[in-house]
């Protein structure tokens, strides 16, 4: 359909990566560019961020037109700036300049720049677990330090871009683009390359209880704790050795599956504090 393009994102809902459709309709009428669908002020502040980017990478943005872009489904709330390149790349295929139906077998998340630059996005370790759950899991397109995280996943086919342009010359219409179809193998086509992960670091080395004189109580209690998969709660003065015998609690500790350990560094990745590298979530699946 003419004006009309459906780009795949994900939203981010705790651990839950939930689908979200992004529609772009382009009619004629008084310019505008509205957006619907329960966005919170970040998301609707995407309008400024996407024209300047489009604009600024040196393509065409429809200021003629009245830009409409809903968010489905309508009742889930969506924020920060994830929907970025889903949106623009919803413009960019409803005016003609990509091909929309090359879009349909891809996610698409990251945060734009005014200068068309993509900026990591919170949750990318969760939004590829989430894929990975599906029949036919679709490809993933992150910015490149985001697709770091997401690619920690046995499988997972994920993409990284820098720019918004990396992404527009990957799907623009041309014989080139569609016989570079990116599926599976690696692909080299313009800058948006899949990402594959990083090698595994050795597995950490924990201070050995047995360093601990004393504090057979404690030790015990840690032990038992352990072996059970029991909570602990420590308490006592300043300087009785909680620290001291938490750092060794760990070592007692039996290592994480491979799914388990995911789950806990897409924990970490929510906090942001794998999202500028995979070297911390990497780390996570040594426990």
């Amino acid at each position: 359909m003419s004006g009309f393009a459906v780009v795949q994102s994900r939203a981010l809902m705790a651990l839950a990566s939930p689908a979200v459709t992004v529609e772009v309709h382009l009619a004629n009428g008084l310019p505008s560019f509205t957006l619907v669908g329960l966005a919170e002020t970040e998301v609707k502040e995407a309008r400024e961020r996407v024209r300047c980017a489009i604009q600024n990478s040196g393509l065409d943005f429809p200021n003629n037109k009245r830009i409409t872009v809903n968010l489905a489904p309508a009742d889930l709330p969506k924020d920060s700036g994830r929907f970025d390149l889903a949106i623009a790349l919803g413009v960019l295929a409803a005016s003609g300049q990509i091909d929309t139906e090359r879009l349909s077998d891809y996610v698409f998340a990251g945060e734009l720049s005014l200068a068309g630059d993509l900026r990591s996005v919170r949750g990318a370790l969760a939004m590829s677990l989430a894929l990975r759950k599906l029949d036919t899991p679709p490809k993933l397109v992150l910015p490149l330090s985001s697709a770091r995280e997401a690619a920690l996943v046995d499988g997972a086919f994920v993409y990284g871009a820098e720019h918004l342009l990396d992404v527009v010359h990957a799907f623009a219409h041309s014989e080139a683009a569609s016989n570079s179809a990116l599926n599976g193998a690696d692909s080299d086509f313009q800058k948006l390359k899949r990402v594959m992960p990083a090698p595994r670091a050795a597995a950490p080395l924990y201070p050995d209880m047995a360093d601990v004189r004393g504090q057979m109580g404690p030790k015990r209690a840690l032990e038992i704790a352990a072996a059970g998969g029991h909570s602990v709660l420590m308490v006592g003065t300043p300087g009785a050795g909680k620290s001291m015998l938490a750092q060794r609690f760990a070592g007692l500790l039996p290592p994480m599956d491979t799914a388990e350990a995911l789950d806990c560094a897409a924990m970490l990745g929510l906090g942001g504090f794998a999202g500028g590298s995979s070297s911390d979530s990497n780390h996570v699946l040594q426990q």
